[in-house]
């Protein structure tokens, strides 16, 4: 190799090293690499000031939730009068029983009108407006579902369990049919080209193949959808209203612990405020474990 050869070889690598020497703009880069902290450090303020307020929220609530459950009997008696000994055993039968049976409403319409809007709707003009409409009703708020129900059954009747029963269902039935809609989408389509080669009807290729494949992820939207309904108290107001005694009566007012949280933490009685505490533990741990329970089944159906 000759020395001529050396030459015209460094000055080819030395070419483009100069040109982006001249193209680099270092005050430029130093505003961009400012404007970058900038951002992360505000969005790591954003998530402190957020996770503070959590942080107290939690802190307080199981604090004071805790001395709740260990002075006052809350699974042995039902909610006393002002100053006396009582606990939140009608409160707590009432809201499982107006709960699950929201659910058992909701749930087979929402998985019913999501199976149709995934397997069969296929770009239709009815597939397109319950999508609309599932829209619209998902994101309406709660009292305005609470407000119809007690025009539709309520007005001119009585307060009853089967009214917030009612009100709850029409809270899960869009969540339903979303979690549904998009559980079945994401089934793939050879399983259905598959069944279909072997002469399976359509009936049976949803019941057997698509909504085997995604139990896991429908089962984890009825978990998410009953952690929703658990806390609500607006629907409840207005249809099961509260009862201060231990009843079953789907037909007559009911206790829920919505709406005794509501009732006794606007109390002056201190003995309300314990139990109201507790009452409010006992919903913010009911929707963690529901939560934690659906994630757990959501993960353990990716890993398979």
């Amino acid at each position: 190799m000759t020395l001529a050869t050396v030459t015209t070889d460094n000055d080819q690598t030395s070419q483009p090293t100069s040109r982006f020497e001249e193209r680099y703009n270092k005050r430029l880069y130093h505003k961009r690499r400012l404007i970058n902290r900038l951002g992360l450090g505000f969005a790591i303020s954003a998530i402190a000031f957020g996770l503070f307020w959590l942080t107290w929220i939690l802190l307080t609530l199981f604090v004071e939730g805790f001395q709740g459950l260990i002075e006052m009997p809350v699974f042995m008696a039902d909610t006393p009068p002002p100053m006396g000994d009582g606990g939140l055993r009608n409160a707590i039968i009432g809201s499982l029983m107006i709960a699950l049976l929201g659910l058992a409403i909701g749930t087979p319409v929402g998985m019913m009108a999501g199976i149709y809007l995934a397997e069969f709707s296929q770009g239709s003009l009815l597939g397109k407006v319950t999508r609309f409409l599932n829209d619209i009703l998902l994101s309406a708020p709660s009292i305005v579902i609470g407000l119809f129900v007690y025009a539709l059954m309520v007005k001119g009747q009585s307060f009853s369990g089967w009214a917030g029963a009612v009100a709850l269902a029409l809270i899960v039935i869009p969540i339903v049919v979303r979690t549904t809609e998009n559980m079945l989408n994401l089934v793939p389509n050879t399983l259905r080209e598959a069944a279909y080669a072997l002469g399976t009807p359509k009936w049976k290729l949803i019941s057997t193949v698509t909504l085997k494949a995604a139990k896991a992820g429908l089962t984890t939207g009825v978990l998410l959808a009953f952690a929703r309904i658990t806390g609500e108290t607006a629907p409840l107001l207005f249809t099961a209203l509260n009862n201060q005694y231990f009843s079953t009566d789907m037909s007559q007012p009911m206790a829920n612990l919505p709406n005794t949280i509501y009732q006794f933490a606007m109390s002056p009685y201190d003995n309300w405020h314990a139990l109201a505490w507790a009452a409010a533990l006992l919903i913010t741990m009911t929707v963690l474990i529901v939560n934690i329970l659906a994630r757990f089944i959501g993960g353990k159906d990716h890993t398979r």
